[in-house]
């Protein structure tokens, strides 16, 4: 009977661990799409700020925010859909509608006046919301918000990531290239 308890508890302590080194090894890479919308145009989405010119129109040219249902409100015309726009589409939408019985022949052209936030969490020096810059990588970010922790893994995070409307998460290297409206959370090392 003494010989069998062993093996008994060989067996438990071995199956415990199989899952424990199995949840570790469950969490796959980034997609592809998720690596692809790094290269794509820029799409807007709500927390983005916009400068719009109407050419020799003084009174249209402002700047104006991307609403939480992804809007912008827009003297004339109303509510204008930007959420999921590239800048050219949402400048020809604009001069369409405006070309409706406002302007003959509206010249509308749009810049981004401020990027929507990026949020980083986990172990960093100062976990929180930082405002994006076109080009930035996760190491930049992670630099913004105080630099790793004595914990933190410093090769991989993850990044959740918003694509067409679907929000997907991947693990990405830190000199990985970064998107306004990511979250990175930077995970604590093993040993």
């Amino acid at each position: 009977m003494s010989v069998v308890q062993p093996k008994i508890l060989l067996a438990l302590s071995l199956a415990a661990m199989t899952a424990a080194l199995g949840g570790c090894t469950t969490y796959k890479p980034a997609p592809k799409a998720f690596n692809e919308a790094t290269i794509q145009p820029y799409t807007l989405d709500s927390g983005d700020r916009l400068r719009v010119t109407v050419f020799d129109q003084q009174s249209l040219t402002n700047t104006y925010t991307v609403d939480q249902a992804g809007y912008i409100a827009f003297p004339l015309i109303g509510q204008v859909p930007a959420r999921g726009r590239t800048l050219q589409q949402l400048s020809g939408q604009i001069a369409q509608k405006l070309q409706q019985g406002y302007l003959r022949d509206p010249d509308v052209t749009i810049d981004v006046d401020r990027y929507r936030s990026i949020f980083l969490m986990g172990e960093v020096g100062q976990p929180g919301q930082y405002a994006y810059v076109p080009g930035m990588t996760v190491q930049n970010a992670i630099a913004v918000a105080g630099g790793f922790t004595s914990r933190a893994n410093q090769n991989m995070v993850d990044v959740t990531r918003k694509i067409n409307g679907q929000v997907l998460t991947g693990r990405i290297n830190i000199s990985g290239p970064i998107i306004a409206g990511d979250t990175i959370y930077v995970r604590e090392r093993l040993f």
